[in-house]
């Protein structure tokens, strides 16, 4: 055995089996694909995505805003596949290349999880008639936000595809130890480019989204204990870890941060409890999800009472660490793994309060623990594993359970969902995203940018631009058709002219949905929020403790008068901006702290600058600024300026 080639298992189904197996799989991908496609959308945090993507075509770098650096994205392997295949699309939308690849990968994500968990029943079906038959796969695609996200724009495809390949690498690296009675395998266990790959991927878990490495992180260390030597140990952590390290280095020198900047202007290291049950009960109440949880526990005891004995294990290793590392290289442990991470997801969401999208944080941890259940075989009795009548009255269970989610997945498909809550932002702060923009822009399928212009206040943003050549300050008016001006102060006579012979000035618009504003406009335009996901002053703001959940920092435009290049005074100033807030915040943009923060995105990228940004990441990222200019100034010891307005003693004013 010793030079013998390691080869994988081999399980030889029944021809049933194979069949079904492949039926199910292409069943429930093309209700899956239908599905999504019928609810086609591309979200505003979607867009957000392809800005970023627009300059990284542009040559500006991976940013938001040219000249600033800020990571507005939170995966970042979504962001860097959203620019390949903007470069391979050449000419074609941005839009439809997010659209296609979270299509693809939404799909390609249930279509793995289903052959690892059929890969997991493999050493009990060996030779054996059973029907596979889609039931934890069928339940998730039943849900409604699942397949409303298949299609966003955003990273959920992307999770569901590395969960799918994770799963599915994680079921073949348990049995490769154990094999098959027709062709076992070394009890060493698999082969070192197996090891390695399946390193990379559980390593690449934090760079699909950063909660996804309680997953990684845990894959890695149960491949940690059950390697065979420290060889093996070695490669896990040098594969596993090389590109997660590589690129953190470059966050902290790139961005000055040691988080993307997305967290930091959530504060995810917070917790809310009480919006989290909210979020949890909004999720569970429009489609019961208790009732197929219920019915797929009773499936899974079906499927350990039917699946007979598996075939013959190799020798187990001798020693404790032998017995340890063939208990954690074991399907048992795998399903385990993805059970706890799946519990561990959804309490990461909860403590943080969920989303203010319906449903949406939720479906990981939901895909995770359907996983063990994503395909159920139905097998047909022999009189050799158990009694004929026992047999058939166990299958005949599982065959009326399986019914009763299949019409369960047909309720739920059809459900309306939040009802008439699903467009209106309640005391939740949830709503239904696809609907709201599909109702808010008058498109049922929005997909690209010019859909958005027909969101309130986005053809009147273009208007305005045109309308003040010299730039200006643009805030979001009452009225929805027109923008609030603050001009930019005027260039002098002798500066340079554009090629249309104008002096176009610098123009910045402050306003919320940055996804349709930024991919609307220029990337000479400058695109802030109040939120702080492009905005790097208010990133460093506090979470406000009852805001809206997603929304829960809000920066006073005062802010954005004071930093930019802006009149600062009445009469160019609206009447709800304080011209003494103005003051104030300008002088409090002075704090040493402050200033340093803002240098790491702003000033030009040098070797020096990176190092100065990896040495203070961690300073610059626990770092907060007070959003009221005068308790700024109070915090940071700086002197109040001269008010422009005295303030009101309730005296009568004294003249000459």
């Amino acid at each position: 055995m010793a030079g013998r080639r390691k080869r994988w298992p081999a399980f030889p189904y029944h021809v049933w089996t194979r069949t079904s197996l492949w039926a199910s799989v292409a069943v429930t991908a093309v209700l899956f694909g239908a599905g999504a496609w019928q609810r086609r959308w591309i979200a505003d945090d979607g867009l957000i995505v392809l800005r970023t993507t627009r300059n990284m075509l542009a040559g500006n770098g991976p940013v938001f805003n040219a000249g600033e650096r800020v990571e507005a994205n939170t995966s970042t392997v979504w962001s860097y596949l959203m620019w390949l295949g903007g470069w391979v699309a050449g000419p074609a939308r941005l839009e439809y290349v997010a659209l296609t690849l979270a299509l693809v990968f939404s799909v390609a994500g249930v279509v793995m999880v289903m052959l690892g968990t059929a890969r997991l029943y493999a050493p009990g079906l060996q030779g054996r008639a059973a029907v596979l038959l889609p039931a934890g796969a069928l339940v998730y695609i039943a849900v409604p936000p699942a397949r409303d996200f298949a299609t966003s724009g955003l990273e959920n495809g992307l999770v569901l595809a590395y969960l799918g390949l994770l799963w599915w690498m994680m079921v073949c690296w348990s049995q490769a130890a154990r094999g098959g009675p027709r062709r076992p395998t070394p009890a060493r266990g698999t082969t070192r480019w197996f090891d390695g790959a399946l390193a990379f991927v559980a390593g690449l878990s934090v760079l699909v989204r950063p909660e996804l490495a309680l997953i990684g992180g845990l894959a890695l260390v149960m491949m940690l204990i059950a390697a065979p030597d420290w060889r093996r140990r070695l490669l896990v952590v040098v594969v596993g870890g090389l590109l997660p390290v590589g690129y953190q280095i470059f966050r902290m020198g790139y961005y000055g941060l040691l988080v993307p900047g997305t967290a930091l202007a959530k504060d995810a290291s917070g917790s809310k409890w009480h919006q989290g049950f909210v979020y949890l009960a909004n999720f569970n109440q429009p489609y019961l999800l208790w009732a197929p949880a219920m019915l797929l526990v009773g499936l899974a005891l079906m499927v350990l009472l039917l699946r007979g004995r598996p075939g013959r294990p190799s020798a187990p290793a001798r020693g404790e660490s032998g017995r340890l590392a063939r208990l954690v290289q074991s399907p048992p442990a795998v399903v385990a793994f993805i059970l706890i991470s799946g519990v561990l997801q959804a309490v990461y969401w909860i403590r943080q309060g969920g989303d203010f999208m319906h449903g949406r944080v939720l479906l990981t941890p939901l895909f995770c623990l359907l996983a063990p259940v994503a395909v159920i075989p139905l097998l047909v009795p022999e009189a050799s594993r158990m009694a004929r009548g026992a047999g058939y009255l166990y299958a005949g269970a599982t065959g009326v359970l399986w019914l009763a989610v299949v019409g369960w997945a047909l309720w739920a498909a059809n459900s309306p969902g939040m009802g008439p809550d699903a467009t209106r932002v309640t005391a939740t702060g949830i709503v239904d995203e696809r609907r709201f923009y599909a109702q808010a822009t008058g498109h049922a399928h929005p997909l690209t940018a010019a859909d958005y212009l027909d969101y309130p206040r986005m053809r009147a943003v273009l208007t305005a631009i045109r309308n003040t050549p010299d730039g200006a300050l643009l805030l979001p008016a009452g009225n929805y058709d027109t923008w609030d001006v603050v001009p930019a102060i005027p260039p002098p006579p002798d500066a340079p002219t554009g090629p249309d012979g104008d002096r176009n000035g610098p123009h910045t618009v402050f306003f919320t949905n940055l996804g349709m504003l930024g991919m609307n406009v220029g990337l000479d335009v400058r695109v802030i929020d109040q939120i702080g996901l492009a905005n790097p002053l208010a990133a460093h703001t506090a979470r406000i403790e009852d805001g809206r959940i997603g929304h829960d920092k809000n920066l006073f435009p005062d802010w954005a008068v004071a930093e930019g290049p802006f009149l600062k005074e009445e009469p160019w100033i609206p009447q709800y901006l304080d011209e003494d807030w103005i003051r104030q915040a300008q002088a409090a943009l002075a704090c040493p702290e402050t200033e340093s923060v803002l240098n790491a995105v702003r000033a030009p990228m040098s070797p020096r600058r990176f190092l100065s940004n990896l040495a203070n990441a961690a300073e610059f990222t626990r770092y907060r600024i007070d959003r009221v200019p005068l308790y700024e100034l109070a915090r940071c010891g700086l002197p109040l300026p001269e008010p422009v307005n005295p303030p009101y003693t309730g005296l009568p004013a004294t003249g000459p």
